[in-house]
């Protein structure tokens, strides 16, 4: 049975639920931030490949706000209080986000119009749906730190988190977000991206399809990804892009760079819902 669209009062600023997935046979933690679908567009959070609910932090209150859209957050299977997943991860887990469970999730929440915001594998999970199997009403796009192909520095950054997790000090802080998913999160995530097949992972292919406008934030330190990512984005794909590459910037620009990118997301935003509404 799916689950009804959140609801909100006023007051009611935050909602958390569970997700159940028929198709995909998954219950994922959500939360619903702000008004509900049919009286603004909503904003989808897409997590990065550690990341949950949680671990967004302030960001999607600040932007809901900020905006006066909705929000939808969502645990992935494997992360957060979500289920578990098997494991390996397969080489296509991001497709299969992209192209099987997100459209699933959007259809349960009762999701109209929206923009996604994707975060390292979350943006490319949003560009792959966008370029993939768009459902209607998708308005925009924003990915911050998005891979599009699998970069020496990312490798050698993800077995350098390998180490400080066996270690100790990186489990224990990802504990606190995962609780028992905590092993399913890092080495599903971990493993996958450094197996040898993994070298080939490309999803260029998915850009010249995108026709929603498209909004691409980097930081010039991001130790995951470069801005050949950018550039390689920016070259192929269909319709309207702009760019923001940010100084003095990670691989987090929502949290290292919060204020800058808070006003920035917005301000693209405000030029894709003018005159739109929820219904």
């Amino acid at each position: 049975m799916m689950p009804q669209a959140p609801t909100t009062s006023p007051g009611a600023r935050r909602r958390n639920f569970d997700l159940h997935l028929a198709k995909a046979g998954a219950r994922l933690e959500a939360t619903w931030l702000g008004p509900p679908p049919e009286e603004a567009p909503t904003l989808v959070f897409l997590h990065e490949g550690l990341g949950c609910v949680e671990l967004w932090r302030d960001f999607p209150k600040r932007l809901a706000e900020a905006t006066g859209c909705g929000a939808l957050l969502y645990s992935r299977a494997g992360y957060g209080h979500s289920n578990p997943c098997p494991l390996p991860r397969p080489v296509s887990f991001m497709h299969d986000e992209a192209l099987t469970v997100l459209p699933q999730v959007l259809e349960a929440t009762g999701v109209r119009d929206h923009i996604l915001i994707g975060h390292s594998d979350g943006g490319s999970i949003a560009l792959i749906h966008a370029g993939g199997s768009p459902r209607p009403g998708l308005l925009g796009v924003v990915t911050m730190a998005a891979h599009v192909f699998r970069e020496d520095i990312s490798r050698r950054s993800i077995a350098a988190a390998g180490d400080a997790y066996r270690r100790g000090e990186l489990k224990s802080r990802l504990a606190a977000y995962h609780g028992g998913n905590t092993d399913c999160a890092f080495w599903g995530w971990h493993d996958v991206w450094l197996r040898p097949e993994f070298a080939e992972w490309n999803i260029e292919e998915f850009l010249p399809t995108i026709t929603a406008p498209l909004l691409v934030i980097q930081g010039e330190d991001d130790q995951y990804g470069t801005a050949s990512q950018v550039t390689a984005i920016v070259r192929q794909v269909g319709g309207q892009v702009e760019t923001a590459m940010l100084a003095a910037c990670g691989h987090a620009p929502h949290l290292q760079q919060k204020d800058a990118v808070v006003e920035k997301i917005a301000g693209f935003i405000a030029g894709l819902t003018t005159g739109t509404s929820g219904g």
